[in-house]
């Protein structure tokens, strides 16, 4: 399927209320038509891999096209600085986030990017470090605990910022490092914890929404019986 019919496919299933509905969420209602990711996945199923088209779908500007493209870029063409490029575009929190879950974490860069991009300073950079980390944490399963303990620090460094986008993410990798195994859960409650004592509304949200998951008896029963 080439970018053309794509794009007025997409069109075609436009739905105004999904738009409006979205934008409530904080999602930007320009160049969207409110598609629904199931659906989205459907179509890329249907295309497969392809790079080319891929950049073409980025290159769109259109909200959908651009999630699309992540799912169907083909991974071994994907380069550092295709994904710098990317994620300078970004303008909504599920863009970043889907191209963060269906792509980047997947490249050999994601644990590199992860570091850089959380000290970045622009909302949506700095949320997508901070996402990697949460996805990396759930679908990395032979990364070393090593590779998250250096994130924690990270993690309570840049609990202090406001931004609803960015503290919803530092929040989100801090319950996914804690919920891989015992000996991460024990570390990123003691980062938790130490997060609390930091004189700042956002850093106690980030900290006891975590603790709140955290230590639950369901949360530490379901890691003790997958201890790695």
């Amino acid at each position: 399927m080439q970018l053309e019919g794509i794009l007025a496919k997409l069109r075609s299933m436009s739905d105004p209320k999904a738009v409006e509905g979205m934008a409530r969420f904080g999602i930007s209602p320009k160049n969207t038509y409110g598609v629904s990711i199931p659906t989205l996945r459907a179509m890329a199923k249907a295309i497969g891999r392809d790079h080319a088209l891929a950049q073409q779908l980025w290159s769109s500007g259109v909200h959908e096209a651009r999630i699309l493209a992540s799912m169907v870029d083909s991974l071994g063409s994907v380069t550092e600085e295709q994904i710098e490029q990317w994620v300078r575009d970004f303008d909504s929190w599920d863009v970043c986030d889907q191209c963060c879950s269906n792509l980047f974490d997947k490249t050999g860069f994601a644990y590199q990017k992860a570091v850089e991009w959380s000290k970045r300073e622009e909302e949506f950079v700095k949320r997508a470090g901070f996402v990697l980390m949460a996805v990396l944490a759930v679908h990395d399963t032979k990364a070393k605990d090593e590779e998250f303990e250096k994130f924690l620090p990270l993690i309570k460094g840049e609990s202090t910022d406001e931004r609803n986008f960015v503290k919803k993410a530092v929040n989100w990798a801090l319950r996914q490092i804690g919920k891989r195994n015992a000996v991460l859960n024990k570390e990123a409650i003691k980062t938790a914890r130490e997060i609390q004592k930091v004189n700042s509304k956002s850093a106690k949200w980030v900290a006891s929404d975590a603790l709140k998951e955290l230590t639950r008896e369901a949360i530490r029963k379901k890691i003790a019986i997958r201890k790695t």
